[in-house]
């Protein structure tokens, strides 16, 4: 390819003006909700101090070498999963396509988690959820059904559900660099300042100590435990958004010779760092909760929605400088929450614009209108939290970790494509990808994820997802659960069939990819 066919085709996908932008959009996707309601209470039940052990271990030996996987594939071949996937070999475009009908079906429920954080900041001036956070949370602000679906819409989260896929909407079409880059170019900073304030805060409350040491002190018995190590390297996994696409389309908008490997140890530390942060300000508050009630920090740390929505109000109910807290820790949750929801989002317009050559503004509206209406008419309702809770756990579960198993023994030893995709990483960059890269996603990654894909398969086949006090309906599990992980993949390898509307597309760049042609590197279509 030459160079102003590349540079024409940098042109027509947008491009990141530095490779400082990119790191900053691709720590704003991995920080994400995740990071601070998730990680904490995940170390914390699995061996406190001790957890930093098995942690570091998946960090090291999946997450970033998978990270770096993602990095090499998008920024080779130039494209969103289905072109990426297609330029490999046209038989694997299906798996681009099915990262990214999960990344649709993500982005349609995350903005309502992000909805509700918005109205949450603003009731953190006046405590607006009164004495009883938890009945407020279900009752007067979701005013959650019995389990079930139903059309009676809550204007209360349709209102900022609107707003947050309108403000979406918006950056999105501004393009890569003045909309995905410069949103985390603001916002990035912003977040490490307003959390930073809170854990500062959290410091200072009393009970602060106790916190920190229930989430510190070590349990070292718990390293002999299987189920701790998986939860390291699932905890690593979802918390980096690998193995879905976004890393993968972030990277095909970074210009050539740059060095990725760098970058990628830069986000992946910065990831870590920020959810050891989370984890001492949220364990810190949870330390001030347990002294005020008079319990062990055990019987009030909870994860989740849980945490964000009920046992963070209230804390915020009895802490000095509740309101500031308050502020703080939801505005933290809205920063986090967008960088991601527009990185998930762009996943999806970026394949619909390179499969069917649309202009930017177009793809944004096609892609971004209808899953909005969704995001809407499910989530939007009083039913909303039940569905919510049902199609993340299984499209985490049994729709991300299957299809991080599937492309890594497609791309390793279907396509043969490491040795290429090292070369390609190598080619600019001080940290070398030599044969434990290769070690490493070829081996030692996937058996890690199926061994967390068959724990939670058999857990879930055992015992049916959700509260056993008040369980889902078989059908809802069927439908919104493994019905959802189902038909990512069908629809996936239905899309793949359709023709691109310009097959040279696919055909297109060999020689600028680095090196020799796919074919004389092991790669064919």
């Amino acid at each position: 390819m030459s160079a102003s066919a590349a540079v024409a085709e940098e042109k027509r996908r947008g491009a990141f003006s530095s490779r400082r932008v990119f790191i900053l959009a691709a720590i704003g996707s991995a920080v994400g909700l995740g990071n601070i309601w998730r990680f904490p209470y995940v170390a914390y039940e699995n061996g406190g101090g001790a957890f930093v052990i098995p942690y570091l271990v998946a960090l090291l030996t999946a997450g970033i070498p998978f990270l770096l996987l993602d990095y090499g594939i998008g920024h080779k071949f130039r494209g969103s999963p289905p072109l990426s996937f297609a330029r490999m070999r046209r038989g694997a475009e299906g798996i681009g396509w099915w990262q990214v009908g999960i990344c649709a079906v993500i982005a349609i429920y995350y903005a309502a988690v992000l909805a509700w954080a918005v109205r949450y900041t603003f009731f953190s001036f006046n405590k607006s959820w009164g004495a009883k956070p938890g009945d407020f949370f279900i009752g007067e602000f979701l005013q959650t059904s019995e389990p079930g679906v139903s059309a009676t819409p809550v204007a209360g989260v349709l209102i900022p559900l609107v707003v947050v896929w309108a403000l979406v909407i918006g950056l999105l079409a501004l393009g890569v660099q003045k909309g995905i880059g410069a949103t985390a170019a603001v916002f990035i900073p912003i977040l490490v300042l307003s959390f930073g304030a809170l854990v500062v805060v959290a410091l200072f409350l009393p009970g602060a100590g106790q916190g920190l040491e229930a989430l510190f002190e070590p349990s070292w018995s718990a390293l002999a435990e299987p189920s701790v190590w998986a939860a390291a390297f699932g905890q690593i996994f979802f918390s980096l958004s690998i193995g879905f696409g976004i890393m993968i389309t972030y990277s095909s908008y970074v210009r050539r010779h740059t060095d990725m490997p760098g970058a990628g140890l830069v986000v992946g530390f910065s990831n870590s760092g920020f959810e050891l942060l989370a984890g001492i300000g949220v364990f810190s508050a949870l330390g001030f909760m347990a002294q005020d009630q008079g319990q062990e920090v055990g019987e009030v740390a909870s994860s989740g929605v849980g945490l964000a929505f009920i046992a963070f109000p209230a804390i915020i109910n009895e802490a000095p400088a509740g309101a500031l807290i308050g502020v703080l820790f939801f505005a933290s949750l809205v920063i986090a929450g967008l960088t991601s929801l527009i990185s998930i989002t762009e996943v999806v317009i970026s394949a619909v614009r390179d499969k069917f050559e649309l202009e930017r503004v177009a793809a944004t509206l096609v892609v971004a209108l209808p899953m909005a209406l969704v995001s809407v008419l499910f989530l939007g309702t009083t039913s909303g939290l039940h569905v919510l809770d049902i199609v993340d756990h299984f499209i985490n579960q049994f729709g991300i970790l299957l299809v991080a198993v599937v492309s890594m023994v497609v791309v390793v030893w279907g396509l043969k494509a490491l040795p290429m995709l090292a070369a390609h990483l190598n080619d600019h960059t001080s940290v070398h990808i030599g044969l434990w890269w290769r070690a490493l996603v070829g081996v030692v990654t996937p058996l890690a994820l199926t061994y967390v894909l068959v724990d939670s398969f058999i857990t879930d086949v055992q015992t049916p997802y959700g509260d056993p006090t008040a369980p889902f309906p078989t059908w809802m599990l069927a439908v919104f659960g493994w019905g959802s992980a189902l038909a990512v993949i069908v629809v996936g390898f239905v899309l793949a069939r359709l023709r691109w509307r310009d097959e040279a597309t696919v055909d297109g760049p060999v020689e600028e990819r680095t090196g020799p042609t796919s074919t004389q590197e092991g790669v064919q279509r």
